[in-house]
């Protein structure tokens, strides 16, 4: 991963190889999943697609489904939780969320299957540690997620529409941050959306645009930052080199470090 706030690379890893790793599945507004992986604790972070295609997905991966320890939920839209219930039931895979977002759940699903969260406390999924903190965002109880191994630090946000104190701090010394650019402003405001969805996609509930998303990256405490990457793009409304160039000048390293989850092909596995 690329370079640090000093224009030198980001610092590389002096210590063994490490346990934890992470990959998409994809990223976007037609489906998101990503996975965490430690040893053999994986936590899959939403779930928006169908079951036929999260296996396929995963398998490119080099993963199946009984191979997925865990579900956790950021929020009710479809594109995060629409596939997690069938998936979840399917394979008998516990589910953890907010009790805002698991209204959202079908009632069918099983009662046994669902852990309740507090958006404030962190928990654990047997190797990794789960760290929820809420965010800004048009949803009943929405949160994002710090996943640890006791090592290394992940940050995933990728979804929300203002930038907060608490955010910062939660996402502070992490070594890897999966990042929301979802629209660049202009393209936004010029495209074809109605004027009722662009002031929601825009507003303080809504979504990171490419500039808000910068702003975040130059916020936090970044001496560790390893691996960068811009996720939740729009297709309609944002291109990745609008996005790599925000975040890459907010970090103060070369484009080329910093990375995009795509819709269709997320990002191959990274070493945190």
């Amino acid at each position: 991963m690329g370079t640090g706030g000093n224009g030198g690379r980001f610092p590389p890893r002096n210590a063994p190889e490490r346990l934890m790793r992470f990959t998409s599945l994809g990223s976007g507004s037609s489906g998101n999943a990503l996975v965490v992986e430690s040893g053999r604790t994986r936590v899959m972070m939403d779930c928006g697609f169908s079951v036929a295609d999260t296996k396929a997905r995963l398998a490119r991966a080099g993963l199946s489904p009984s191979e997925i320890t865990a579900v956790v939920v950021t929020h009710e839209h479809d594109d995060h939780l629409g596939g997690v219930a069938p998936f979840a039931k399917r394979y008998a895979i516990p589910v953890y969320l907010t009790r805002g977002t698991a209204q959202w759940l079908p009632p069918e699903f099983p009662a046994v299957l669902v852990h309740y969260i507090d958006s404030h406390r962190a928990f654990e999924v047997e190797a990794l540690a789960v760290d929820p903190f809420p965010v800004p965002h048009d949803a009943r109880e929405p949160v994002q997620y710090v996943f640890s191994d006791g090592d290394a630090r992940l940050g995933v946000v990728t979804d929300l529409g203002t930038v907060t104190q608490h955010v910062v701090e939660k996402l502070s010394g992490c070594h890897a941050l999966v990042i929301e650019c979802n629209h660049d402003l202009d393209m936004l405001m010029g495209g074809p959306y109605p004027d009722g969805l662009k002031r929601r996609v825009s507003g303080r509930f809504g979504h990171l645009s490419n500039a808000d998303a910068g702003r975040l990256v130059a916020a936090i405490e970044r001496s560790h930052l390893r691996h960068l990457i811009a996720a939740h793009l729009s297709q309609q409304n944002n291109k990745p080199a609008l996005a790599v160039a925000a975040l890459a000048g907010a970090a103060g390293c070369e484009e080329e470090w910093v990375g995009v989850a795509g819709q269709e092909t997320g990002f191959a596995w990274r070493d945190a």
